[in-house]
């Protein structure tokens, strides 16, 4: 997604939430009841996934309403009240929504939480040794089976097309490429874009984008195309294989979704984490920040990616390899690339 679009996006956003205000009022006494009631209308008029979370998992807004509504009391503690708080918001199941206060941050993280991990970081570790080169955020080695493999842990750290074209300069000679972003959080989408987009040699569709433009659960905008248009560098012309666990979230999904409609890649190991949704915040009158998704990202069959992207080829760790320390994932990523 380009940073036009988002700013687009954003300063459309900031109309809305503005127009919001001056139509009508949120309670503006610092009480228990105010403060959850104007965290449950903030949510209600500007989340994204109403429909889609009540059709999935079931999530009645206005149930969750009459149910954490009866759970208040004047004489409640801040602390109480934020605990009352997140267990609504945690309703959501997701991992973009957040509560934060002076004292904690309410967060779900059941997307990652409730599966295996299928990764270990130490075995992980001695893949790369200690001999690997180092281009912004990525770390790579040719194995010895002249595969190249590149370890990605975070879209936080800035990546340049021209780290991104001497990295493959590099491994150039390689019999194919493996991309670990198992573990990967997320960060900055456009360090997504900017890695991905080496790998395509046509621009492509990869999928839409939508957001609110109304207080309603359906008041969205048109969709959005989203492309991915190819380096003006380095372009990687042989098989690729990304490896990806239940922690692969945020921007790490979209470069996941990304990927995953290129010639020459596979997709190996367990879902993705999802979390689909571009995240903005906002404060209640207690001083709390509120975190939310409100723009949608589908991929291009238009289908929804916020609760993952199955991989192409399914793959665990075997305990067997982990008492070996041997990563399973890996090995049989070098296995299809011969």
């Amino acid at each position: 997604m380009e940073k036009v679009f988002h700013f687009i996006i954003i300063s459309l956003f900031n109309i809305i939430v503005l127009c919001s205000c001056v139509k009508e009022e949120y309670p503006t006494a610092d009480t228990p009841a105010d403060n959850l009631e104007s965290l449950w209308r903030l949510m209600d008029e500007h989340y994204c996934f109403f429909d889609y979370k009540k059709q999935t998992i079931g999530v009645d807004w206005d149930e969750v309403h009459s149910r954490y509504a009866s759970k208040i009391n004047p004489k409640m503690t801040n602390i109480q009240l934020f605990e009352v708080c997140c267990n609504m918001l945690s309703e959501l199941r997701d991992g973009h929504v957040n509560l934060g206060a002076g004292f904690d941050m309410g967060r779900n993280w059941s997307y990652w939480q409730n599966y295996p991990e299928n990764f270990n970081d130490s075995i992980q570790r001695s893949y790369l040794g200690n001999d690997f080169h180092i281009a912004a955020g990525l770390k790579y080695k040719i194995l010895e089976d002249n595969v190249g493999y590149v370890r990605c842990a975070s879209f936080d750290t800035g990546i340049g097309h021209g780290n991104v074209g001497d990295m493959l300069s590099m491994l150039g000679l390689c019999n194919g490429l493996i991309i670990d972003v198992r573990g990967n959080g997320g960060g900055q989408l456009t360090n997504a874009e900017t890695l991905a987009s080496h790998f395509t040699n046509k621009k492509t569709l990869v999928g839409y984008t939508y957001h609110k433009i109304g207080k309603g659960h359906n008041d969205f905008s048109s969709l959005e195309p989203q492309y991915l248009k190819p380096a003006s560098g380095s372009i990687w012309p042989k098989k690729t294989i990304v490896l990806t666990n239940r922690q692969c979230f945020s921007a790490t999904n979209d470069f996941v979704k990304m990927m995953k409609g290129l010639e020459n890649v596979i997709i190996l190991g367990d879902t993705t984490g999802g979390g689909s949704g571009m995240p903005f915040t906002q404060e209640i009158q207690n001083g709390w920040s509120v975190r939310y998704s409100a723009v949608v990202t589908v991929d291009k069959d238009k289908k929804h990616i916020e609760f993952g992207i199955a991989p192409d080829i399914v793959v665990s760790m075997s305990e067997t390899d982990l008492m070996r320390r041997c990563d399973t994932l890996i090995e049989q990523a070098r296995k299809l690339l011969q």
